[in-house]
């Protein structure tokens, strides 16, 4: 899965591409081997601006046109925790959503997923991308996120949606001991069997253990997604494609 960030604000410069750069980095991502494309106009990142749903629809639905007309039978995923902004890109040309919040911040989302037959990415995160740091203390973190994850499921399939994707939400409300516990024990999601998504493209649980810029933690990604293909992962969420799609082929080869 390539990220396509419709913002000013990811906390990655370089993955900051609005309408007129987003369909060239969508291509490339393509040739380089990504089968979903994410596309956000919110970002999450720690203390983020809050935006309005207007300007969150205007920054991703044309480009997601654009990319759909281009590219007619890619995967594309609305990475969105509101509903109208859901509803919106499906009508562009979506197929997937993807919602850090795990339907916790509009439970109409649900609803969209439901109705349009997407399939759901739901993601564990407590409170806000501006308040998720100030949440960070569990007793015990794999059993709760199991029950996170048990509790939204059986919410959703109750608004009819019928496919499920989980992430544990690397980086979202955990310190950097708590995200590289989840990696440790990240099989243990495997008894909900479902498909699991891990996104720890260059974020700070790679900074800060081997102090490094957001420019030079491309080396430290490509370690983890390897660690997590290993341990079960089944999709990755990158900003670098090929790096990614060559650790999957390598490990596919070993098994």
């Amino acid at each position: 899965m390539g990220i396509i960030n419709a913002t000013p604000d990811s906390f990655y410069a370089k993955s900051r591409l609005l309408e007129n750069k987003g369909l060239e980095q969508a291509e490339k991502m393509i040739e380089e081997g990504a089968k979903i494309l994410d596309i956000g106009g919110y970002s999450s990142r720690p203390g983020a601006a809050d935006i309005s749903v207007n300007e969150e629809i205007l920054r991703v639905v044309p480009l997601i046109r654009k990319i759909r007309d281009q590219y007619p039978s890619i995967l594309i995923s609305i990475d969105t925790f509101r509903s109208e902004v859901a509803a919106a890109a499906i009508d562009a040309g979506a197929n997937i959503v993807n919602d850090i919040s795990g339907g916790q911040l509009d439970t109409r989302l649900f609803e969209v997923a439901g109705k349009n037959q997407c399939p759901y990415i739901l993601m564990h995160m407590r409170g806000t991308p501006q308040s998720m740091m100030n949440n960070t203390n569990y007793i015990n973190l794999i059993e709760e996120l199991n029950h996170f994850f048990k509790n939204q499921i059986d919410k959703a399939q109750h608004a009819g949606v019928s496919d499920f994707i989980i992430d544990p939400g690397f980086g979202f409300s955990k310190t950097t001991e708590s995200n590289y516990e989840l990696m440790a024990k990240l099989e243990a999601f495997q008894e909900l069997n479902l498909p699991i998504l891990v996104g720890v493209s260059r974020k700070s649980m790679i900074r800060k253990k081997l102090n490094v810029s957001t420019e030079e933690a491309l080396n430290g990604t490509s370690i983890l997604n390897t660690i997590a293909l290993m341990k079960g992962a089944h999709i990755l969420r990158v900003h670098d494609v090929k790096p990614a799609f060559e650790a999957v082929e390598l490990v596919s080869a070993i098994r």
